[in-house]
């Protein structure tokens, strides 16, 4: 688990510039809406596997209408990050950014769904050496074939979350879960 519940211990704040407070309250984690971004990063990257494992998020859209969760994470190794989209562009895309140069929204990962405000959401992204897959409660909605593409995170200010990292956008949202765990 890399979430205890009490406090940000092994994460920090991001600063985006009009970031929203991120802040634990009743085991919860919560990142407030900032202006546009607000975020968290995994402090211990040389602790995370970059390939071949799976992380479990349980997260939920407390206010906002946009993304609630996008979860940076690495392919390959520490340096090659993409993002896990959920709830962008308005609330309801899902995907991959980005894939060839082409973000969540204009990719072969690129799905639609309706996010309540208040339930939660069980999250689910597997990384192996030629595949990207994700789940949102029980629903695979990417199955990616990553071999000979190119990964990399969306241009601007989402890099700041890599290695490892979790931002809302112009939404507050809230975590209760977040484990990793390496695939046998």
């Amino acid at each position: 688990s890399l979430f205890n519940g009490t406090n940000l211990e092994g994460w920090e704040t991001i600063e985006f510039g009009g970031s929203g407070e991120v802040k634990v309250l009743q085991g919860k984690l919560i990142i407030s809406s900032g202006v546009e971004l607000s975020g968290i990063r995994y402090t211990q990257p040389e602790k995370l596997p970059t390939t071949d494992y799976e992380v479990e998020i349980e997260a939920r859209r407390s206010s906002g209408f946009d993304f609630f969760t996008a979860l940076t994470f690495p392919v390959g190794d520490l340096k090659t990050c993409a993002t896990f989209v959920v709830g962008g562009w308005g609330g309801g895309v899902v995907g991959i950014s980005s894939i060839n140069g082409l973000d969540a929204s204009e990719n072969n990962t690129t799905s639609y769904m309706h996010f309540d405000e208040g339930p939660w959401y069980a999250i689910r992204l597997r990384v192996t050496a030629t595949r990207i897959e994700g789940w949102i409660k029980d629903q695979k909605v990417v199955d990616e074939d990553i071999t000979d593409k190119e990964i990399s995170l969306r241009s601007g200010q989402i890099d700041m979350c890599a290695p490892f990292g979790i931002a809302t956008f112009q939404t507050t949202g809230e975590i209760r879960k977040c484990v990793i765990r390496r695939l046998p």
